[in-house]
């Protein structure tokens, strides 16, 4: 595993522009100080509340495809601290992503919790493995009451990966999310409402 995301995404180009524009110091920093060796606890949590992520692959045309992946919130499973997995489910049946990984193996992943405007980067290699040849597998990546077909699965080498910046993330939420906001909220009102009633009801009993 490269243990610095600096190594595979600045390349002579990039460290040019950096110089040039004022960024190469804090970057050039970055890259000699900055090592993990695979995910930790944070990047692996993250990962399991994700229900959707972008990946790029690059095609024999030498253009980067970019799909958005979804499913149940932690479809996209944590194998260990160097390999995440996914069922990849039936879709428009393109295959550019699954052609584009049969020549060029390298793709990138970027994984954003928009609630709280956090951003996961991963650089890994793809490998593409049909559901018959890896049966333990499956079992580990398989879904519980959510309906899919299965046509392969998809296992990601981490490489590297960076955490980025929040700025310009606007912050986003699911119905999911937005019913756990109110939740709360929903029971004191089924509790006052409660209250009321009981309270209208001592009212005309005094009444009579």
């Amino acid at each position: 595993m490269a243990k610095n995301y600096g190594e595979l995404a600045f390349s002579p180009e990039v460290k040019e522009l950096q110089e040039k524009l004022g960024s190469r110091t804090n970057y050039a920093r970055m890259e000699r100080d900055t090592y993990v060796d695979g995910l930790t606890e944070n990047e692996i949590d993250f990962i399991a509340e994700r229900d959707s992520f972008y990946m790029a692959t690059i095609g024999t045309n030498n253009y980067p495809y970019i799909q958005h992946r979804g499913g149940p919130k932690g479809f996209l499973k944590v194998l260990d601290s160097k390999r995440i997995g996914f069922i990849d489910f039936r879709g428009n049946m393109q295959y550019i992503s699954i052609g584009n990984i049969a020549t060029n193996h390298n793709v990138a992943l970027i994984m954003v919790d928009y609630p709280t405007r956090a951003r996961l980067k991963i650089y890994a290699k793809a490998t593409i493995i049909e559901l018959k040849d890896d049966r333990e597998l499956y079992k580990l990546l398989d879904l519980d009451e959510y309906k899919f077909r299965p046509e392969r699965m998809m296992v990601f080498e981490v490489e590297a990966y960076d955490w980025n910046c929040p700025q310009h993330i606007t912050a986003r939420y699911t119905l999911e999310d937005i019913d756990e906001f109110l939740k709360a909220q929903l029971e004191h009102i089924k509790q006052l409402k409660e209250e009321v009633k009981n309270l209208q009801a001592k009212i005309k009993e005094l009444a009579r």
